[in-house]
C-alpha cells in the first residue's frame, strides 16, 4: 500500500504518441503546422495617429512636470535636489515625446 511518494517511480505510460500509431506522409504533417506568421510592426511605427497622439501626450506630460518643478523658482526659493530631479524627469518624458514624433529608429534602416 502506501502513498505515491513512498513507491517506486513509474513514468506514465498512456496512448502512444501519434508518430508511433501511423506513420504519416511528411509532406501531410508539414501542412497540417500552420506557418509562421509574418513579423507584424507595433502599431506606433506603422499608425500615424497613435504616434502623434502619443508623442503629444508625452511631450505634454514632460512639459507639465517640468513647469510644476519650476513654480517654486518662479517665487525666488533656492532649487533642492527634489526640484532638480524633477525637472530632469519631466525633460526625458518630453524628450520621449519628440523621439516618438521624429521616429528616428524607422528612417534610419531603410535601405535602397
Amino acid at each position: 500500500m502506501g502513498s505515491a511518494v513512498t513507491q517506486p517511480f513509474e513514468p506514465f505510460r498512456g496512448a502512444a504518441p501519434p508518430e508511433a500509431v501511423s506513420p504519416a506522409l511528411p509532406a501531410a504533417r508539414a501542412a497540417a503546422v500552420p506557418p509562421a506568421s509574418p513579423e507584424r510592426s507595433p502599431a506606433l511605427t506603422t499608425c500615424w495617429g497613435c504616434r502623434v497622439l502619443c508623442g503629444a501626450g508625452l511631450l505634454g506630460a514632460g512639459g507639465h512636470v517640468y513647469w510644476a518643478a519650476r513654480r517654486p523658482l518662479k517665487l525666488g526659493r533656492p532649487p533642492g535636489p527634489g526640484g532638480v530631479m524633477q525637472m530632469v524627469v519631466g525633460i526625458s518624458i518630453a524628450c520621449c515625446g519628440v523621439v516618438l514624433l521624429a521616429d528616428p529608429k524607422g528612417k534610419s534602416f531603410r535601405f535602397g
